[in-house]
């Protein structure tokens, strides 16, 4: 039996932070960071079952051309994503009355939808992103058991190149979900490595009034390459979804539509254009 202290539950038998019970969420699900953005996808639906939302994580289920489907915001960043998943399998996975694993377990489809800058001059603004593999910067999936998942030659030729600060924690990388990534595949999708950071400014090699550890390493992650894989795209939330969704058994995949290009320095005319196409992309893949 899982500890109550572990497992917390409202007093409505809900889920700590997510506020839902099994019951509201279905097997195919949509991931967004903005909770502005939830009803941006849930428009679309023809019906609409279920909507709550609790601090930053909204979620509404319903119905898109006979599938039902789940759009939750997570907030931003491995923190955010480490309660959402963790919650998210405690709702099929977990008897939230007895607090005990179920003896058969569910797997899920998780799909992020979400903005990115390129990093790459090749990968123009207004163009979407599909992560066959996220590199995580962050160190929160070091919490967890990962060697069994993770990618540790990629990891060593990352490092290698890089010259990485292991002061900074070891990066991770692991590849996303391959049944996935084939059903939402198209020649309009661009492939590669997305990077997850633990945070927006310096992590991410931006200066304000602060000067940051490695001022080369986003010019060493725009020119590293594994296998003719290279880093596409950075972020917040991918890796995390990746490794955790491998370890609890979930099948996940990250999208992203790129509004600026960190290369050219070009930022989309029309960002909200682009993510409403990646929506409409994404929903009609999940719908076939």
């Amino acid at each position: 039996m899982i500890k109550s202290s572990e497992l917390i539950l409202n007093p409505d038998g809900s889920v700590y932070h997510l506020n839902l019970k099994p019951e509201h969420i279905a097997k195919d699900i949509i991931f967004v960071g903005d909770q502005n953005r939830v009803e941006k996808i849930t428009r679309f639906f023809d019906s609409i079952e279920f909507s709550i939302q609790k601090r930053e994580f909204k979620t509404e289920t319903g119905m898109f051309k006979g599938k039902r489907i789940t759009v939750m915001s997570t907030g931003i960043g491995p923190d955010n994503i480490d309660i959402v998943m963790n919650e998210v399998d405690a709702l099929v996975n977990i008897d939230l009355k007895t607090k005990m694993p179920k003896d058969v377990l569910t797997s899920l489809n998780i799909i992020r939808i979400g903005t990115s800058g390129s990093l790459q001059a090749d990968i123009p603004v207004d163009s979407f992103v599909m992560a066959k593999y996220g590199l995580g910067l962050d160190n929160m999936l070091r919490s967890y058991l990962i060697d069994e998942i993770s990618i540790v030659d990629m990891e060593n030729a990352f490092i290698a190149h890089t010259n990485w600060d292991l002061k900074k924690g070891r990066p991770y990388i692991i590849a996303c979900s391959e049944t996935l990534a084939k059903r939402m595949d198209s020649d309009k999708i661009h492939k590669g490595i997305t990077g997850t950071a633990g945070g927006f400014y310096g992590p991410q090699g931006r200066v304000l009034r602060l000067n940051i550890q490695d001022e080369k390493l986003n010019a060493k992650m725009d020119n590293f390459s594994f296998n003719d894989e290279r880093i596409t795209n950075l972020e917040m939330e991918t890796s995390a979804i990746f490794g955790l969704g491998k370890l609890l058994g979930h099948h996940c995949l990250s999208l992203n539509a790129i509004i600026a290009n960190r290369a050219s320095g070009t930022f989309s005319e029309d960002p909200y254009k682009a993510v409403d196409e990646l929506i409409a992309y994404a929903l009609d893949k999940i719908a076939e």
